[in-house]
């Protein structure tokens, strides 16, 4: 068999962001280079955040996960702030993961980040709109803290960027 980037990418979609579960890093849109040589495979990723702390093991899983395949040689991964990560990378079974975890996914195609786009963030229990940002800053830099008005739920949205 002859190893394809699009198998690799395949097998990728096994791995999953440790912070979203049940996204995989393909579909999160991180995985942003595969390079084969052979056996030999090299994955570049690009952190949605620089500071991503969940990078390195991001970084181990891909090398665990593809290590498990007997028929690939040597694994690398490298992170890369190349190309620039923007929520427009996040696939649209991303986006349904993303809202399956309890979290608002992004809008699409925000280039100008304002305040009222962080605020028109729809509930990903009821996908009503009548919902208010409670604080742009959540647990994470990715993410902002909602209350949804129609279904009483506090929610979490992934900002876009």
């Amino acid at each position: 068999m002859m190893i394809t980037e699009a198998y690799i990418r395949e097998e990728l979609k096994q791995v999953k962001d440790p912070e979203i579960p049940t996204i995989s890093i393909v579909d999160l849109g991180i995985v942003t280079g595969i390079k084969i040589d052979n056996t030999d495979v090299h994955v570049t990723l690009t952190p949605t955040f620089a500071g991503c702390p969940a990078l390195r093991l991001m970084e181990e899983m891909v090398v665990d996960h593809l290590n498990t395949n007997n028929k690939l040689g040597n694994i690398s991964v490298e992170t890369s702030f190349e190309t620039t990560w923007t929520t427009d990378l996040i696939t649209p079974e991303g986006h349904v993961a993303i809202k399956k975890h309890g979290l608002a996914p992004p809008r699409r195609n925000c280039s100008n980040i304002s305040m009222e786009i962080l605020e028109s963030t729809n509930c990903p229990y009821c996908d009503s709109e009548n919902t208010s940002m409670k604080s742009p800053f959540g647990p994470t830099l990715c993410r902002s803290l909602h209350y949804c008005n129609n279904c009483k739920q506090a929610f979490e949205g992934f900002k876009p960027v």
